[in-house]
């Protein structure tokens, strides 16, 4: 049933290194409207106060708190994270009244913007954690998944706490509980280092020829609007263009196989990402930190891979979006912008405390 928004409204932001998540959320604590934008930060900061232009335009009603999380510290227009947060900070300062701005610090909660450079290691890359606090408070026990486009969280959760052994990346790389893969922008020489084709294991050109976006798309389960960004070759996309791309990864012309085939590999390169994912989760549920009735969280553009794992584990499954209010029925939008609706939520329930 649709809700009107009332007012006294919260925005989430989340800055990626390729997307930006907003959220609105109005002060009943409801999700007004979600939106995930292109922002290929790597390419320079205009294109954050583009995105964040477009995001304010479409939101069109003025908030009193403005809630900030960001994983776009590590892209490679900065020299290393902190001068990566210090910037961001400073640019949303310049797009957003900054008195009404609160950045998330993890396990520090929210700091104001002068106070980011103090914080800035619990600042960065601390997006999952929103998300998992926001879970962990509302599901007894269960394992939070994130998928997106280019990465995936694994989040343990039980008793009300993260359950987390992982606090920055290179931590939580080395727990799986960050898995660098994602179903869009991850290329598929990242995934396979050979595939099976025409009777042979056959080795693959390390070129950015074809992504998981075209994988997915070549099976039919890529979600509507979850691709955002050009081709790696700039072409079409549809299906006989992602064939295209994934014949060269092999060598290959489109015209040397019948389309069957490389929906076939498709699916080959499908399964060994989810066999990842299923590494990681089983690694994690060896911990016994939760129990095996407890269900499995999806969030991501991705999260339909989580589906998929939670059947395969015969665990219940939830979507991230049935654990928060909305104004609208949206919910693959608030799936997709899991950090940006939590730290939202998270900074109100802050304000009220």
């Amino acid at each position: 049933m649709l809700r009107h928004c009332v007012p006294n409204n919260t925005v989430g932001w989340d800055l990626g290194g390729a997307h930006l998540k907003v959220a609105l959320l109005d002060g009943g604590g409801r999700v007004c409207k979600a939106m995930q934008l292109p922002c290929p930060l790597w390419q320079g900061l205009q294109h954050l106060d583009k995105a964040v232009f477009q995001a304010l335009k479409e939101i069109e009603q003025p908030a009193v708190l403005h809630a900030l999380t960001m994983t776009g510290e590590l892209a490679d227009i900065f020299p290393d994270r902190d001068t990566g947060v210090a910037t961001l900070v400073e640019t949303m300062k310049a797009n957003l009244p900054p008195a009404s701005l609160r950045v998330f610090a993890g396990r520090s909660g929210f700091v104001s913007p002068s106070q980011a450079k103090q914080y800035a290691g619990e600042i960065a890359s601390a997006n999952w954690f929103a998300t998992a606090d926001l879970v962990a408070k509302r599901v007894q026990q269960a394992l939070l998944i994130d998928i997106g486009s280019t990465t995936t969280d694994l989040v343990l959760l039980n008793s009300g706490a993260v359950r987390a052994r992982g606090w920055n990346d290179h931590q939580r790389m080395a727990y799986d509980e960050l898995v660098y893969t994602g179903v869009v922008r991850t290329p598929v020489m990242a995934v396979a280092s050979r595939l099976p084709f025409a009777g042979e294991w056959q080795g693959l050109m390390a070129e950015q020829f074809a992504t998981m976006a075209d994988v997915y798309r070549l099976i039919g389960i890529l979600p509507e609007g979850a691709d955002q960004f050009p081709t790696t070759d700039g072409g079409g996309k549809m299906m006989q263009d992602s064939a295209r791309r994934l014949a060269r990864v092999l060598g290959r012309d489109l015209e040397s196989s019948p389309l069957p085939s490389w929906q076939r590999l498709a699916g080959y390169i499908a399964d060994l990402q989810q066999q990842r994912l299923h590494e990681a989760c089983s690694r994690l549920f060896s911990l016994a930190l939760i129990g095996d009735e407890a269900p499995l969280i999806g969030a991501g553009v991705g999260r339909f891979l989580v589906k998929a794992l939670a059947a395969r584990y015969a665990r219940p499954y939830l979507d991230f979006s049935g654990l928060v209010e909305a104004s609208l029925i949206d919910g693959l939008r608030i799936d997709s912008c899991a950090p940006a609706v939590a730290v939202a939520v998270l900074a109100q329930s802050a304000t009220r405390e």
